[in-house]
């Protein structure tokens, strides 16, 4: 399923949606959890961020797998180690990926709640800011892993 797509290998295709979804979601999802102002414009991205991002490192994440098994099961020396040291990313990004996705909509229903009762959050103002901070944080993490694994990536494909 993650082998190919139109003949070409899957990995490199589907690895620029993560490349664009995770950060892409890092970014909006700790803005729209520290910047309240911001909220109105940026909901309706970070629900679609949310379910897409956490998909797409998923999908390069099994893609990846199916393209070394593939294609490099027998690689040695410097681009066996380079392989592993990206592959390394895979599961933390993952795990990542799919926190901030379910912190994300957590904080946009605690928001939305918030503002259906006039409180400022749902459960409270303390609840939504702390879920704010929480989500910020994780954030971060999930940028990180996204920067690592293209990175790290890149250095295996193109040399470094």
């Amino acid at each position: 399923m993650f082998d190919e797509i139109l003949g070409l290998p899957a990995h490199p295709l589907i690895v620029h949606a993560a490349v664009i979804a995770v950060p892409a979601l890092a970014v909006l999802a700790a803005v729209y959890g520290l910047a309240p102002r911001t909220r109105p414009a940026l909901g309706w991205a970070v629900a679609g961020l949310a379910v897409v991002a956490p998909i797409a490192a998923f999908a390069a994440k099994e893609s990846g797998e199916s393209l070394e098994h593939r294609n490099f099961a027998s690689a040695t020396g410097m681009l066996a180690r380079r392989i592993a040291e990206h592959e390394e990313f895979a599961d933390p990004l993952l795990i990542a990926a799919l926190a901030l996705g379910v912190l994300s909509l957590v904080l946009l229903h605690l928001v939305r709640r918030g503002r259906d009762s006039g409180e400022g959050g749902g459960g409270g103002r303390a609840v939504t800011t702390s879920a704010a901070v929480l989500t910020a944080v994780v954030a971060v993490v999930a940028g990180y892993y996204a920067v690592r694994a293209g990175h790290s990536g890149a250095v295996a494909v193109w040399g470094g």
